[in-house]
């Protein structure tokens, strides 16, 4: 595979973007944009922490600026060439974007950060991560990787205790940061530790188990096991926010990260899950898009050339639509 163009189509999210989402929905300033088919004739697109009119530059802070850890929004727009149109997001009472994925009554959590999502039998299931504490660009430290599910279309979400990976004093759990795929009869999950700087393992349950954290079991390289710590590296790091999906074209799986100190998202491929995983190839090169990060593979263009997905930028904090045209070789 190698990448033949890659642009920017348009700004999704934020003021001057095609959705208008500060006058419509509260939200100007947002990130990530995990995307997921819902099931049911939507585009499920999931946003990270999320600021309203006034807030700073570069994002904002907690409590400050209308802040929610993320909200919701839908799509059915099948023609990406001119966008992603936002046909709306789960409502507050006034209409504007509700947080969903409900904070954890403790002190020690900054923001609730959906990283993954995927539909099985009519359920919605995003897999988060519970942030401590932020640190240096790329570095934080989080309470416990988890999974959440929603019945009802995603307006109401359960967060079980026992759908959590938590994270040791080491801060080395490998499940903390997550990207969904599915194949035949299992679900499978990648992870990563917390921050931007780590490898991605993989772990993978029979699908009516996908909320039972206990019944995961871990590449090792040559096999299966029930030890998290058992699993053996599938992707070598630096791997951060990770999307993984299977393109028709290409017939093979494609995972797209962020490089962090590289300052590019890259774009990797393999025949199976398990990989081994192609090189990675820069997609979208950060000396274009200063500030990039994210990278969510759009699940309804993987059967041709060109595959969608979305980008952040810190700088103007909002979320961008991009297309990468992909050729065999």
């Amino acid at each position: 595979m190698k990448v033949e163009h890659t642009e920017q189509i348009a700004q999704i999210t934020g003021p001057g973007a095609m959705n208008a989402t500060d006058r419509r929905f509260a939200v100007h300033g947002t990130d990530l944009g995990i995307l997921w088919d819902g099931g049911d004739g939507r585009v499920f697109v999931l946003f990270g922490d999320t600021f309203g009119e006034g807030r700073a530059a570069h994002g904002g802070g907690p409590n400050e600026a209308d802040w929610r850890s993320n909200v919701l929004a839908f799509s059915r727009t099948r023609d990406l060439s001119q966008g992603l149109t936002l046909d709306g997001f789960i409502p507050r009472r006034d209409g504007t974007a509700a947080q969903v994925i409900p904070r954890d009554k403790r002190r020690d959590e900054v923001t609730v950060i959906p990283n993954t999502g995927i539909a099985i039998d009519g359920v919605q299931y995003v897999q988060y991560m519970s942030v401590r504490q932020w640190g240096q660009p790329g570095q934080w430290h989080t309470n416990y990787g988890g999974l959440a599910s929603s019945v009802d279309g995603g307006v109401t979400w359960e967060k079980p205790h026992g759908s959590r990976w938590i994270n040791r004093a080491e801060r080395d759990d490998p499940f903390q940061m997550g990207a969904f795929a599915r194949d035949g009869d299992h679900v499978y999950l990648f992870g990563t530790t917390n921050g931007r700087h780590g490898d991605a393992y993989l772990a993978r349950t029979r699908t009516p188990e996908i909320m039972n954290a206990g019944a995961y079991e871990y590449f090792t390289g040559t096999g299966w096991s029930g030890d998290e710590f058992a699993a053996a590296p599938v992707l070598p790091g630096p791997v951060g926010e990770l999307s993984v999906a299977y393109s028709v074209h290409l017939g093979q799986w494609l995972a797209m990260h962020l490089d962090d100190p590289g300052g590019a998202i890259l774009l990797h491929t393999a025949d199976r899950l398990e990989g081994p995983w192609s090189p990675g190839e820069v997609v979208v090169p950060g000396a274009h898009y200063p500030g990039l990060y994210g990278g969510y593979l759009h699940p309804w263009a993987l059967d041709g050339p060109d595959i969608y997905y979305l980008m952040s930028q810190w700088g103007p904090y909002n979320v961008f639509l991009m297309r990468s045209r992909l050729a065999p070789g």
